[in-house]
């Protein structure tokens, strides 16, 4: 049951907001007593967290799965990035500007964990992508892995892009492809349009 109001109120947070739902809200989309959500979760805070961290798991999981499926660096980066269109594609508005607005610890511990796997997971990419050419040698990756993080999440903290996420989504691979082009060998740019195009193709 646990693991199920976790399931149902990560669906509702994203498509309603995090602020808007509330536990009667939950409770009566499940059929269940407030009193049986109180039984696993202190507050709706508490619940808030779980959320964020099983949510948060569940997308450590795809990408632990799709490094194992033999792509390229600049594949990979693009196949992850249909991973979180696809997860998030019923939310509103950025996840990460509603967690930082609304709840601040959460949003805290989120960026903690976020950083280790991001710089665990952009590393073994620019190590991967100069193994395979795709990107140059000479890249000091230390920072061009500070650089892409401020880009990337800086998209979803910054006041200067529109928090809807389809327009979220869009400046991500804009970063994307900013990153991924500063950063390149030509080999590299002839890989980087391929994926443009595809993913072009997917929107239409």
């Amino acid at each position: 049951m646990r693991e199920k109001i976790i399931d149902k109120s990560g669906d509702m947070f994203l498509k309603l907001g995090f602020k808007s739902v509330t536990m009667d809200d939950i409770a009566n989309e499940m059929g269940i007593s407030k009193k049986t959500i109180y039984k696993y979760f202190n507050n709706k805070d508490h619940l808030v967290d779980e959320t964020v961290l099983y949510v948060q798991k569940a997308i450590d999981k795809v990408i632990s799965e799709i490094t194992q499926q033999g792509y390229n660096a600049i594949e990979k980066n693009f196949q992850i990035k249909n991973v979180f269109k696809n997860m998030f594609k019923n939310a509103k508005t950025s996840p990460m500007f509603q967690l930082k607005k609304y709840y601040p610890e959460t949003f805290t511990k989120l960026m903690a964990n976020e950083i280790c796997t991001f710089t665990d997971c952009v590393m073994m990419n620019l190590e991967k992508g100069v193994s395979e050419k795709l990107y140059r040698e000479n890249i000091d990756k230390e920072i061009v892995m500070k650089f892409y993080f401020i880009l990337v999440f800086g998209v979803h903290e910054s006041e200067l892009f529109d928090k809807s996420l389809s327009e979220v989504v869009k400046a991500e691979i804009k970063v994307l492809e900013y990153h991924t082009r500063a950063i390149a060998t030509l080999y590299g740019h002839s890989v980087l349009e391929q994926e443009l195009n595809k993913y072009q193709l997917n929107q239409s």
